[in-house]
């Protein structure tokens, strides 16, 4: 057994007492289909974690389950303690966990800032009624909105686009745009569901460069899956590798690189 493989066998019995983002022993299934099985992660506080592995391996439904789109059938995710299985994705959000989305998820004749803004119901709390009234409280909720999109979207270097409607613009810029949506509502734990995906090399780096300023900016923790390997490893703090539903190996880029179970399952003996 490799360093990999034998530090995600440790972390199996010390995830109990682990801070930040814990999943222990998850299993979900779609009738006869293990989608997981057993897995494991941690995600420790104020760290960039990869998820990797081969197509089909359970990444987004990892990610599915975390933020209370699936419901998992055995095991325990935790973040900074706080038990989130059988919770709705809203109430997930309430816990500061955001994420964005392997395919855009944008409203392509809604404004850029509009699409960010349709990621605030964290702070909206008006109903139709109050809506239609246009009450002091709308109109401040609607204020503050505006305030948050556009900050975010300064943050990923978007102002000058905040006007003009998503359709049209860019790949890259749009993959700003959704990144921008996640991180108006303040998340603590963000997920990043490929986020080099369709981008140019350029692109990724500067990609990369923007991931780390945010993290240390914003003191967050951050979950990415990701098949761009190079970034993978020059981005990450820790790694943890899924084959076929389960994990096979966690530990740092160097550790992670070398284990042959991972090698044999995904990297193919090259980078």
């Amino acid at each position: 057994m490799n360093a990999a493989s034998e530090s995600a066998a440790a972390g199996a019995s010390t995830l109990d007492d682990a801070g930040g983002l814990v999943v222990d022993g998850v299993t979900v299934r779609f009738g006869g289909i293990v989608a997981l099985n057993d897995a494991r992660l941690h995600a420790a506080t104020g760290e960039i974690t990869g998820l990797i592995g081969p197509n089909g391996a359970g990444k987004t439904t990892l990610f599915n389950a975390l933020t209370g789109i699936y419901r998992a059938d055995e095991g325990s995710i935790t973040w900074q303690g706080d038990e989130l299985i059988g919770r709705q994705p809203y109430q997930v959000a309430d816990f500061g966990i955001s994420r964005t989305f392997q395919n855009l998820a944008l409203f392509p004749n809604l404004t850029v800032r509009d699409n960010v803004i349709v990621g605030l119901h964290r702070i909206r709390k008006s109903n139709w009624v109050s809506g239609a009234l246009r009450l002091p409280s709308v109109i401040s909720e609607e204020k503050e909105a505006r305030r948050l999109a556009d900050a975010a979207l300064a943050e990923v270097g978007l102002s000058a686009v905040a006007g003009r409607p998503a359709v049209g613009l860019p790949y890259g810029t749009l993959k700003r745009v959704e990144l921008a949506r996640a991180l108006a509502s303040d998340p603590s734990l963000l997920l990043l569901d490929e986020p080099a995906a369709g981008l140019a090399h350029g692109e990724v780096d500067e990609l990369m460069d923007l991931v780390r300023h945010l993290r240390d900016r914003r003191n967050l923790t951050i979950v990415l899956v990701e098949h761009h390997m190079g970034l993978v490893m020059r981005l990450c703090d820790h790694i943890t590798v899924l084959n076929f539903g389960s994990t096979i190996a966690a530990g740092d880029p160097a550790a992670v690189r070398s284990d042959q179970a991972v090698i044999d399952a995904y990297l193919g003996g090259s980078e």
